[in-house]
């Protein structure tokens, strides 16, 4: 078997090289993405730890006090929450409002090895002040079907290359469509990756050189065929290094529902 750091991207840029870091190469955003305009992604946030700044991970307000982004992106980190803060409210990499964190929850049954359960909540010191360019997203209410409109927000890279260029600067975004799990399932069938995918993933399927890329880790995958109510669906944790045509996997948020409304209830007392 190879290793699965070989195979796949975990989509995150700094903190997390041993998934789709390495493995993982762009230019300057998300793969086949748009410029986002300024407050388009309200519920947008950029993961980053102290010692360098920079951007490591996507993450997504869901509350006062709390975001979501990927397990895989926080490990190693839940033990040291102060030396990790989120940027919110920013269009650009180098603006938007520092939030220190007090908590970093990952799924205690996230498996690195496997990238199941692949999901983890932060909760920040203070409470978030919300404004136009600052929102919070509204959580599933029921799984997500294939054929559902969706689009992805991130300051991953744009291109899959040897080496590591700068992410995107500006905020891109990609429109998508889901699949099915079935559907899914078929078109990993001849790849090592099929032994990864579970049912609380879900997947979606973009052109050739469209999609996630390295630094997409944690980024929300949101419900958009009601514009009255954009509903946050996923949250991006691996795939095949980069636009080549095979899904874009992520964590369901529905099938972490429970785990994240039962966290958000407790640390709210505390």
């Amino acid at each position: 078997m190879k290793s699965i750091g070989l195979i796949f991207l975990a989509l995150c840029a700094v903190q997390c090289d041993v998934q789709f870091g390495k493995t993982f190469g762009a230019e300057t955003r998300i793969l086949g993405g748009k410029d986002a305009e300024m407050g388009q992604f309200p519920y947008q946030a950029s993961l980053r730890v102290l010692h360098d700044e920079r951007h490591s991970c996507g993450a997504v307000i869901i509350g006062k006090r709390f975001l979501l982004t990927a397990a895989h992106c926080t490990r190693g980190l839940f033990l040291w929450p102060r030396f990790t803060y989120v940027v919110v409210g920013g269009n650009h990499l180098n603006d938007g409002i520092p939030l220190k964190l007090d908590k970093i929850t990952p799924h205690e049954h996230f498996d690195l090895n496997t990238l199941y359960n692949d999901i983890s909540l932060l909760r920040t010191a203070e409470e978030i002040v919300f404004t136009d360019l600052i929102q919070p997203v509204s959580l599933p209410t029921q799984t997500t079907d294939g054929n559902t409109s969706v689009v992805l927000s991130g300051w991953g890279r744009t291109r899959y290359e040897n080496g590591t260029p700068p992410l995107s600067d500006t905020l891109q975004f990609v429109e998508s469509t889901t699949i099915s799990f079935d559907e899914c399932t078929e078109r990993f069938k001849d790849h090592e990756a099929l032994q990864y995918l579970n049912e609380n993933d879900i997947c979606t399927i973009n052109e050739v050189d469209a999609g996630a890329c390295s630094g997409d880790s944690g980024d929300p995958l949101v419900d958009v065929s009601s514009p009255e109510k954009k509903t946050l669906v996923g949250i991006i944790s691996w795939g095949i290094p980069c636009g080549k045509g095979y899904p874009d996997v992520y964590s369901s948020v529905h099938a972490f529902l429970d785990w994240i409304e039962r966290n958000m209830a407790e640390q709210s007392k505390e």
